[in-house]
Formats: structure tokens, C-alpha cells, sequence
């Protein structure tokens, strides 16, 4: 392997501006940028390069580890679909969801925990994934179980990210119970005639378990020093909550009062790319653009749609919403920086060369886009100097 690459003729987006240029790569890191096109190396043609898209909330590998309801795939191979499919959306480095506290729908999703947790470390030791994998642990605070599970997976190398969930019906997400009926109804979870016993009996379960179990998970969390995350925070009084237990991120506020409260207290506010790129929120909370033109939101996560961010990131630059090099922290510095990882998320000499050449297609316009839509293609990926798509 050569150890030193050229990108040249590309349209590189820093910080602070978009700069015809090339960029230098040298033994796994940025070692130089400049204002011309270098002579041999590879030829870009004019396409964007960004910084690697670092994912902090992806649901999508479960979707891949159970295809259909009762289907179960072979972890490993799911988590190389996963990883291929993130790759392809510019993700260099990225957080898996992984859920344990089962909210009462006989889903087995925490006995699987451990079996796609190990295969996230098994591919990432044996060096067969495209991007960086580490475990971002989704906690059901409102399970029985939940303190212990987790108690059980704290052996995980790469767990570096956990959030406090909180599903009860009636409350958070789904303050609106139509939102939470139409939901688990079209998941096949329940049929209509029984939402309303498992209604009754989730937030029996609830009140019992919440409370505690956010505590406890928050207190091992800090002691492992993995990095918190509130999910799903709606009042001033769920983050000064969260914030008592050391939340650095809110995902997902679904009001403005708990973002306006989150960024008060110095969290990260992450939003779900697909609320930018549909245009709202599928629960009828907030919209990730309302909060953005507040200047309230500082992160945008994929998500259930893993090529979301990079779409919405260049979508919101065709409509004049948000410049690229501002719209470009929002997937990839800001992230980087919420979980600790410096190294990365820009492209400024001696970060990791992590990158991505991208190529927007235009397409006509319509009511919500009169500007035109734009689509980036994805054409070519590179973590640490290689690239790997």
C-alpha cells in the first residue's frame, strides 16, 4: 500500500469555505491542503470532498440482523450489510444502536443484544469493516430488567455511547397516543383490539422502573466514563433531569422548551435527519428545520434512514437553508466532537483522512424544493488515508 495519496481537483469544504483545491494524504492523516491542482494523484473532476460523516444514532442495524419479523440473520454478516450500506451514505465512523430493556412486546430484542454487540467488536478487531464501529447502547429505562443487561454488557470495548429512553405512551415521543397506537400497530407489535391493555400495562411498568433506572444506568455509565445521551427530553424539567445525571447530548428533543433548556445546560441537541429531509417529525413533535433556524440544533443522525444526513446536508445548501460548510458540521465535526473524538470530523492538516468525494445530481424542483432537489452520489471513501469505497 502507498502510504502517501493525492486528491486532486476536488472542491474541498473546510470550515469556513469551499476551496478548488487538493489535499494530501499521508500515513493515515491529512499532512497538506492547497489552492491548486496538483500534478499525478487522483483526479476528482471537480466533486466535493468532505470530511467522513461520524453517526452517532443509527437503528438500522437491527433491520439488517432481523429482516422480516421471526427472521434473524447471522450477526457478523449483518453487521457487514450494515456497515457497506453506511459506507456508501460518506459514514467513516459510526455509533450502533444497540437496545436492551424490552418495552413488553415479546421481541426478544435484549437477548439479541449481546450477539450483535459482539459481532460490532468481532468485525472491527478482525478489520473487516468498512468504517470505524463503536456500540451506542439504547437503554429502556422503563423495563425491569434494563440496569441489569446493562450491568452485563459493560465488558464491551467499544461501548462508548449510552442514551436514556424512555417509551411510555402518554409521555416524550409519544405524548401523542395516536402517534404510539398507529406505531406499534404498523410494526405488527400488537394488533389494534390490544393497544389499549398494553397501554395500561407499559405505563404500570413504568412507574415502577423508570425513575430508578435512569439513575442506576446513568451512575455506571459515568463511572465507565462512556458519554450519556437523554432521549427524547419534551419539558424544562426532563433536562434539568437528565442534566443532574451528566447528559452531554439530547437526542431528539421533541419540543423547543427542551431544546431551548438542553443547550442552556450545554448538551449537544441531535436531531434525526429523515425529520429534516420529509419535513417534520413522523410523531408530530418538532421539526429538526424549526430548531435549526432557531439555531438549536447541533448535530443531524440518520437515524432509521442511514443516506439521511449527507441528503439533507445538501438539500438544505440547494434551498439556501444552510451552506454546506455549515451544514457539514452538523454530520461530521459536531458529532466527532460531542463523543470525544478530536481526531476527526474536518478537513485541517494532521486530522485523520478520513473523506468523502461526493457529486450532487440536481434534479427539477418542486412546492417544497422551487430551488431544485439535490441528491449527492456517494464516489469514493476513505478512512485513514485508505479508501475503502
Amino acid at each position: 500500500m502507498n502510504p502517501e495519496t493525492v486528491l486532486s481537483n476536488a472542491r474541498v469544504v473546510l470550515d469556513d469555505e469551499i476551496l478548488d483545491g487538493s489535499v494530501l494524504l499521508r500515513d493515515g492523516v491529512i499532512a497538506d491542503i492547497g489552492p491548486r491542482v496538483a500534478a499525478g494523484g487522483e483526479d476528482l473532476d471537480g466533486d466535493l470532498l468532505l470530511p467522513g460523516l461520524v453517526e452517532l444514532h443509527t437503528d438500522h442495524l437491527e433491520a439488517h440482523a432481523q429482516p422480516r419479523p421471526g427472521t434473524h440473520w447471522d450477526p457478523v454478516p449483518a453487521v457487514l450489510a450494515h456497515d457497506v450500506q453506511l459506507s456508501g451514505a460518506g459514514v467513516t465512523t459510526v455509533f450502533d444502536a444497540v437496545r436492551i430493556g424490552s418495552e413488553g412486546f415479546g421481541d426478544q430484542v435484549t437477548a439479541r443484544a449481546r450477539s450483535l454487540a459482539e459481532a460490532i467488536e468481532h468485525a472491527a478487531q478482525a478489520g473487516i469493516t468498512r468504517a470505524e464501529h463503536f456500540i451506542h447502547l439504547r437503554c429502556e429505562v422503563a423495563a425491569p430488567a434494563t440496569v441489569a443487561e446493562f450491568e452485563a454488557l459493560g465488558d464491551l470495548r467499544t461501548l462508548r455511547l449510552a442514551s436514556l429512553m424512555d417509551h411510555t405512551p402518554g409521555q416524550r415521543q409519544y405524548a401523542d397516543l395516536e402517534a404510539f397506537r398507529r406505531y406499534v400497530v404498523g410494526k405488527g407489535r400488537v394488533g389494534a383490539d390490544g393497544v389499549e391493555d398494553l397501554m395500561v400495562r407499559l405505563k404500570s411498568v413504568a412507574l415502577e422502573f423508570s425513575v430508578p433506572n435512569r439513575a442506576a444506568i446513568a451512575q455506571l455509565a459515568t463511572a465507565a466514563g462512556i458519554t450519556l445521551a437523554a432521549h427524547d427530553d419534551a419539558t424544562v424539567e426532563h433536562v434539568e433531569e437528565s442534566a443532574s445525571f451528566g447528559v452531554a447530548i439530547s437526542e431528539f428533543p421533541t419540543t423547543v422548551v427542551a431544546a431551548r433548556a438542553a443547550r442552556a445546560h450545554g448538551q449537544v441537541v441531535v436531531m434525526g435527519a429523515p425529520n429534516v429531509v420529509r419535513g417534520g417529525s413522523q410523531s408530530g413533535n418538532v421539526a429538526a428545520a424549526e430548531l435549526l433556524a432557531l439555531g438549536l440544533l447541533d448535530v443531524l443522525s440518520s437515524d432509521y434512514v442511514p443516506a439521511s444526513p449527507l441528503q439533507a446536508v445538501v438539500q438544505l445548501d440547494a434551498d439556501g437553508t444552510c451552506p454546506l460548510v455549515e451544514g457539514v458540521k452538523l454530520v461530521s465535526g459536531n458529532p466527532a466532537r460531542a463523543v470525544g473524538l478530536h481526531d476527526r470530523g474536518a478537513v485541517v492538516v494532521g486530522r485523520r483522512a478520513d473523506l468523502v468525494r461526493v457529486r450532487v445530481h440536481r434534479q427539477p424542483g418542486d412546492e417544497r424544493h422551487p430551488r431544485g432537489r439535490a441528491v449527492p452520489v456517494v464516489r469514493g471513501v476513505y478512512r485513514q488515508g485508505v479508501r475503502v469505497l
